[in-house]
């Protein structure tokens, strides 16, 4: 009885590992650290890099970080391990290109990304700590501002419905 629960446990944990990794193509590129991914069953996944946050669309760089991870992703086979979700329900997850380059340190080495406000991993963070004392990408400003600030400042400017 033993031996089928610890059968039973490892099926599980196994199918659970599967459940969360995806492999496929990237189709779109949306921002800096957004894109879509086609998975071998043709299922279409939105992904969010994560640990990184690059500037938005209508910042300073945002666009340089949008082409950068389109050359770097598009139309390549990746490996999505999906990490969890963010508060608005997007997948976060760290990408693999045909199973050996990960997007989010090239970014964060040529100063398109900033590590997360909350919690940034250290290792991610070693690469954008070099890049700003290089003065690499956003770095070659004085005072960027993160998009996470950003994105705020944004709301702030919007009117309220009453």
């Amino acid at each position: 009885m033993k031996t089928l629960v610890l059968l039973f446990l490892a099926c599980t944990c196994t199918i659970n590992m599967l459940a969360n990794e995806i492999t496929g193509k990237v189709i779109t590129v949306i921002d800096g650290n957004t894109l879509e991914v086609t998975s071998s069953n043709n299922e279409i996944y939105k992904i969010i890099l994560a640990g990184i946050d690059s500037p938005e669309l209508n910042q300073n760089f945002g666009d340089e970080a949008r082409k950068r991870l389109e050359k770097l992703t598009l139309n390549k086979n990746v490996t999505v391990k999906i990490i969890g979700k963010d508060r608005l329900g997007n997948r976060l997850a760290e990408v693999m290109i045909d199973g050996k380059s990960d997007p989010r340190i090239v970014l964060l080495k040529e100063g398109l990304a900033w590590t997360t406000e909350r919690d940034p991993l250290p290792d991610l963070e070693a690469y954008r700590t070099k890049a700003q004392q290089k003065g690499k990408g956003l770095w070659t400003q004085s005072d960027p501002t993160p998009p996470w600030i950003f994105r705020r400042q944004q709301t702030m400017l919007q009117p309220k419905s009453s």
